[in-house]
């Protein structure tokens, strides 16, 4: 058995979720999510508790139990509580500033890039160099927090670019001053 998949999900209240064949609805105070579920499993609500369990013990059916599992839960934590993802913006002249549904950052190219962020994220910005992402739908999330980092990703000399808050850039010595034979 799944050590991850056999495990309970405790849903909150204010959460409210809708089982069909088809899938599962999740519907909370931050939103709405909704997603397909493998047939291999089935999902019973039992009061304030989703449980995961599978329907035969193929490898198939074992290798999606803990998937099914962590996506369902995220999506409860999601709707429920929401999920952050922070961006640090290292080097001079660099910055970013929240416009309406879209991100504006100026990144030490010859132009000032135009981020326009999908539905479901929001984004706040601090002091013009901290940025903080939120949404219910953690994959969404993470997918727009990476393409905002590969605008310009950290360089290992200065570490000018964006970072996540987390990260740590390992940093190279650059060349050696006057080495002459």
């Amino acid at each position: 058995m799944s050590r991850i998949g056999k495990q309970p999900i405790a849903v909150p209240s204010g959460v409210t979720i809708t089982v069909d064949p088809s899938g599962v609805k999740i519907k909370g105070p931050k939103g709405t999510l909704a997603a397909a579920v493998s047939p291999l499993v089935d999902l019973k609500v039992e009061g304030a508790v989703l449980n995961v369990a599978r329907r035969e013990d193929t490898r198939e059916a074992r290798s999606v139990h803990g998937l099914t599992r962590k996506l369902v839960a995220n999506m409860v934590t999601g709707v429920s509580e929401g999920f952050r993802r922070v961006l640090e913006i290292n080097g001079v002249g660099y910055r970013a500033e929240a416009k309406g549904n879209a991100l504006h950052l100026a990144l030490g190219y010859s132009h000032p890039i135009l981020f326009p962020l999908p539905q479901g994220v929001q984004v706040k910005v601090d002091k013009q160099t901290v940025v903080t992402l939120e949404g219910a739908d953690r994959q969404v999330l993470g997918e727009t927090a990476a393409a905002i980092r590969k605008l310009r990703p950290p360089e290992p000399y200065k570490g000018k670019g964006i970072k996540y808050a987390e990260e740590k850039i390992r940093r190279k010595a650059g060349k050696a001053a006057g080495a002459s034979s």
